[in-house]
């Protein structure tokens, strides 16, 4: 029996092409497969971004510390459209240390957050609870200090979770999805990690990048062009704690 091929590109952002086929319809999942595999095949190469310790503030947190009805100056856009470097520095304290002239970045936030290393926060004397930016609930407090005065905050202090912004024609490339978390192997000269536990936010606004603190950039050691791939070794999201206790009990997946 003979079959027709009527073969085009299609080309979803920095992925290989998809060939699209016209076959019987008893062929078409065999076929859907195939192709389904190549795909899975092809990764992208992620831009890693060392994030160090930073903060984000609210309006009533930033007029408190640096006056009434007063507002940040932009500096500088970042990676991420619509978050910018402000002139204004804010200083941390905590029981133990300070950190001065901490970067604020805007613009303002509904709740005031410190993003700050393990490192940053054992120095502080803060324990180090690492969350999804946004997500302060049960989190440390500290005192901020600005021109106009002090504040203490009762939460907000955490260290990131590592994660990658991704843009939604990417997710799909991948076969990826809004809060999936996946394993990233990074490109080394020395001392390539592969990092476990990376959530992916997925959001049309998004531009492609991975983010980490700068603990963890430089435990991968590459300034010259730091990057990453996404590696799969599941089907789906699996427990990396269940798969250590699977090792130690023999279970090999």
């Amino acid at each position: 029996k003979r079959i027709f091929f009527n073969l085009f590109p299609i080309f979803l952002s920095r992925a290989s092409p998809i060939l699209t086929c016209s076959f019987p319809q008893n062929e078409l999942h065999s076929v859907a497969g195939n192709v389904f595999v190549e795909v899975q095949k092809v990764s992208i190469k992620i831009p890693i971004e060392t994030s160090a310790r930073h903060l984000h503030i609210s309006q009533e947190d930033f007029e408190k510390l640096f006056g009434e009805g007063s507002r940040p100056h932009f500096i500088r856009e970042l990676s991420q459209p619509g978050q910018y470097l402000c002139q204004e520095r804010v200083t941390v304290k905590g029981p133990k240390g300070v950190f001065q002239n901490m970067a604020l970045l805007g613009p303002f936030r509904k709740e005031t957050q410190v993003e700050l290393s393990l490192t940053d926060v054992r120095k502080l004397g803060i324990p180090g609870v690492i969350r999804q930016s946004g997500d302060i609930e049960n989190t440390p407090g500290c005192i901020l200090s600005g021109p106009c005065g002090d504040i203490e905050i009762p939460k907000g202090v955490i260290v990131a979770k590592r994660h990658i912004h991704m843009p939604p024609e990417d997710a799909l490339a991948l076969h990826i999805k809004d809060n999936d978390e996946v394993f990233v192997l990074t490109k080394s000269y020395g001392r390539a990690l592969i990092y476990a536990d990376v959530v992916v936010r997925v959001h049309r606004s998004y531009h492609l990048a991975m983010h980490v603190d700068t603990d963890e950039a430089n435990a991968f050691c590459s300034d010259a062009e730091p990057y990453g791939v996404i590696v799969k070794f599941f089907d789906s999201n699996f427990n990396t704690d269940k798969w250590i206790e699977d090792e130690l009990s023999g279970i090999r997946r």
